[in-house]
């Protein structure tokens, strides 16, 4: 597989679909702003993006994967593979179905819960409502995941990964609408249009996929339920997969249930200060962990540990070399950019101080989030879906002691980063057992690389500590005052940083042409030189 073009098509399409996502977000600051409607709205959007994330980035691909795989590699006729999806899809509809008519009738008091027992003011008739209309975009989403799946498979990531932006242009086009109707004028009644927008993007979602995955070859008629050896052995490895992904939501859960303890607004600070952290763990992290493992599989079931040791090792250097100056500049230029994008409108300059400060703490772990996506096909390619729950719930106890210790002194902060230090940990714990079990080494080759790259990064700061300030004044101006100066700050972090990764040698130039040379690649990786 050809990593970096199979990681850019991915990531080229993830970053379209964050930039969506940054106009919807600049939309949604200033028309909604951080008040009561706006706190609601992100409440009922978090709901099923947290489920969502349970599906579509964790048990049921990483589960699907290597057994649909195996099914291809089986039968040249894909036979096999065609009644194994098919068979999967018929049992996954009614799991769905319940799961959300059951979570419908459960919201009132899952948001009591959440909204500090009913005493934060966000669980009232309105919060619910939105939450109720949001939701059915869980199963609609997560239909769309087997269809992504049997792409990605088959090594055909564009599609899946262009799904995402359908989302933003449906929520964008409904706070136009929302605009012409009230004006921007009732904030209320501009949630309402989100939330049908929400659900509505689940269904364009999961036709768009199921067109590409008909376009393969692959069909999928109705069938009756059948619980036969196949759905058996996926439910075996997708179990242990759910518990460990679900001990991240119940991260997530926690966060929600300390962020309804604090002030208005909180979740709007924290949803705009992970739009920004997400830019570059979409495009990084999600488009690795999304390449390799059906390469690293392959690699695992013809018992090439070689290939495999570097595969991950490839994709750690790249991941490094992309998201360690990422997470620095996104530290050092969190208040011009958060200045930019959001302040203005019902969005004011104090909501802007406390998402920089916000952005700031999240980004201490976006180089371990990353990675983290990166090691995980690891245990999951070997059909080990237990080791990360373990390492995960580790994570999520050290996560809940921090909060505990952090947000009384430092309130929303401090809950951003207890995050990024259990990030770390989870992190660490996963590399240990990967060592332990001689699947995955660090080499000193790539020990030294990324010394190199943090190296280039930190001269890279420098120069935006001293160029950032030059342009206050300029951050809340007009429109091409706001995206002259943040561009010629990105354009300077950007050059210093390409430059001195290129005097230092943090880039390996012969790596880099292997990788963008399909045939060079294979010949490499044959050889033990990739």
């Amino acid at each position: 597989m050809n990593l970096l073009k199979s990681t850019g098509t991915i990531a080229g399409l993830t970053l379209v679909s964050r930039i969506f996502g940054f106009v919807r977000d600049i939309m949604l600051a200033r028309i909604l702003g951080a008040g009561a409607a706006a706190d609601a709205w992100q409440l009922a959007f978090q709901l099923p993006n947290i489920f969502r994330r349970l599906f579509a980035e964790g048990a049921f691909s990483a589960a699907f994967v290597p057994l649909f795989n195996r099914k291809m590699e089986a039968d040249e006729q894909r036979t096999a593979a065609q009644n194994f999806a098919v068979d999967v899809l018929s049992v996954f509809v009614p799991i769905l179905l319940i799961f959300t008519a059951v979570m419908m009738i459960a919201m009132p008091g899952l948001l009591w819960l959440i909204d500090d027992f009913g005493r934060g003011g966000r669980s009232g008739s309105f919060s619910l409502s939105l939450a109720r209309i949001t939701f059915p975009y869980l199963g609609l989403i997560s239909i769309t995941t087997l269809f992504a799946a049997i792409l990605n498979s088959l090594s055909r990531f564009a599609a899946a990964a262009a799904a995402p932006i359908m989302l933003n242009i449906c929520m964008i086009a409904a706070l136009l609408a929302a605009h012409l109707v009230n004006g921007g004028n009732d904030p209320r009644q501009t949630a309402y249009f989100l939330a049908i927008a929400v659900s509505s993007s689940g269904l364009v979602q999961m036709l768009w996929l199921y067109y590409w995955a008909r376009k393969t070859g692959f069909r999928f008629p109705l069938r009756m339920p059948k619980f036969n050896a196949d759905v058996k052995e996926l439910g075996v490895l997708i179990l242990p997969a759910v518990f460990g992904a679900g001990i991240y939501q119940i991260s997530r859960f926690i966060d929600l249930f300390f962020l309804g303890r604090l002030p208005e607004g909180s979740f709007v600070y924290l949803a705009m200060a992970d739009r920004l952290n997400q830019l570059p763990l979409g495009i990084i992290g999600i488009a690795l962990g999304t390449a390799i493992l059906p390469a690293l599989s392959r690699f695992i079931a013809k018992d090439d540990q070689g290939g495999a040791q570097r595969l991950q090792s490839n994709a750690i250097e790249l991941a490094m070399l992309l998201t360690i100056p990422a997470a620095i500049a996104l530290f050092f230029a969190a208040g011009p950019l958060v200045t930019s994008f959001y302040v203005g409108g019902k969005f004011t300059a104090g909501d802007g101080e406390t998402t920089a400060a916000v952005v700031a703490a999240l980004v201490v772990g976006l180089p371990a989030y990353v990675l983290v996506k990166v090691l995980i096909p690891g245990f999951f390619a070997r059909r080990d879906t237990k080791t990360p729950v373990y390492t995960a719930g580790i994570s999520l106890l050290i996560n809940v002691a921090l909060n505990l210790l952090l947000i009384p002194v430092y309130g929303i902060k401090g809950l951003a980063f207890a995050g990024a230090m259990a990030a770390w940990c989870n992190c660490i714990m996963l590399y240990i057992m990967l060592h332990r079990r001689g699947h995955f080494h660090l080499e000193w080759t790539l020990l030294l690389r990324i010394g190199r790259i943090t190296l280039s990064a930190a001269g890279m700061a420098a120069v935006l500590i001293y160029a950032a300030p030059i342009g206050d004044g300029l951050y809340d101006g007009t429109i091409w005052q706001r995206i002259g100066s943040i561009t010629a700050l990105v354009s300077i972090g950007g050059l210093v940083y390409a430059a001195l990764a290129w005097l230092t040698g943090a880039v390996d130039r012969d790596k880099i042409t292997m990788l963008t040379k399909k045939k060079a690649a294979e010949d490499a990786a044959s050889e033990g030189n990739l």
